[in-house]
């Protein structure tokens, strides 16, 4: 017999809480300085909802830059709530800010690398292959350190908590298990589907196809380096979604195995509060959705959603909106 595919479930760690998105919806849960637990539900419309997402390769770019604006947006709220400011980031606010990052991102993990090597194998006159490794391991190095850097710092290390929290989440649900604080905290910090593991998936795919342009002179390769970027994203995307559909197979098993590694960079033990976070985020994003599969139209009241969220111990306030 044919085993059910599940849809596929993600996520993000936020600054005390976690997002969970479906196809249809997405929620975040994240933890009150008093404690008690806020919840915020929205139906995913747009471009999650439209052709594009079924155009291999074409997909991959627009969702992932939507998503990233998307987290970006979630994080700013999740900050706010700790913060007790009132601050809204959206529209333009979000894109300009993913603009500079990604723009620095570029000058330290593509174009540093490549000036470097071309520094190195002119001054010790070194090889084509000697040199374009030597870049690789630099870009390796850079990409991975960085993550160890900023896993050293102790906001940074309860984000990677959380980060743990939505993995184990996903992980018992996939697996049929009862979403339960007691239940989820058995499972792997680790998930195939994470974009940790899509970062380093970049990565590789850039030194693949980064290694031709080393024939062609400095000031033309790096312009290159960056216009293939969106393809590099392309790539990976459609190869990290080709493993996730392939995992019964040992041979994909190992294809990700470095990128399960790299998770214990990015992932802590979470207590028993946080994945109380993480179980309220996945139950009201599973809730509202079923809601819009089932219902004529989306719940539209805050006061809905305590019964979209089973929690233990902790009092939970939120709301829907409708629309993102």
């Amino acid at each position: 017999m044919k085993k059910e595919r599940l849809p596929f479930y993600g996520g993000q760690a936020l600054i005390e809480g976690v997002l969970m998105r479906g196809s249809k919806a997405v929620a975040a849960a994240m933890r009150k300085p008093d404690g008690s637990i806020s919840v915020h539900v929205e139906e995913l419309t747009g471009i999650y909802q439209s052709r594009i997402k079924n155009i291999p390769f074409l997909r991959g770019l627009v969702l992932l830059w939507d998503s990233l604006g998307l987290g970006t947006r979630f994080l700013t709220i999740s900050a706010n709530l700790q913060t007790g400011d009132d601050e809204k980031m959206e529209g333009p606010a979000v894109y300009l800010t993913l603009g500079v990052a990604f723009i620095i991102a570029i000058g330290i993990f593509v174009l540093l690398p490549s000036a470097f090597g071309q520094w190195v194998e002119q001054a010790f006159k070194l090889n084509f292959w000697a040199a374009n490794l030597i870049e690789a391991v630099l870009r390796l190095v850079l990409a991975i350190g960085y993550i160890w850097a900023i896993g050293r710092m102790a906001d940074i290390q309860r984000v990677f908590q959380y980060h743990g929290a939505e993995h184990k989440t996903i992980n018992a649900y996939e697996a049929g298990a009862e979403l339960t604080p007691d239940n989820v905290a058995q499972f792997s910090l680790e998930h195939p589907r994470c974009g940790t593991g899509f970062l380093l998936t970049v990565l590789i795919f850039t030194i693949i196809l980064f290694t031709p342009l080393r024939v062609l002179p400095i000031l033309a390769r790096l312009p290159l380096q960056v216009l293939f970027i969106p393809v590099i994203a392309c790539l990976a995307y459609e190869y990290m979604r080709w493993t996730a559909n392939h995992l019964d197979s040992k041979f994909v098993r190992y294809l990700i195995t470095p990128n399960l590694a790299l998770q214990k960079l990015t992932t802590r033990v979470p207590t028993r509060e946080m994945l109380e976070v993480a179980i309220a985020s996945f139950n009201a994003m599973l809730s509202f959705e079923t809601s819009l599969t089932t219902l004529p139209a989306p719940i539209q009241t805050s006061q809905n959603v305590n019964s979209l969220i089973a929690s233990e111990s902790s009092p939970i306030s939120g709301s829907i909106t409708k629309g993102v």
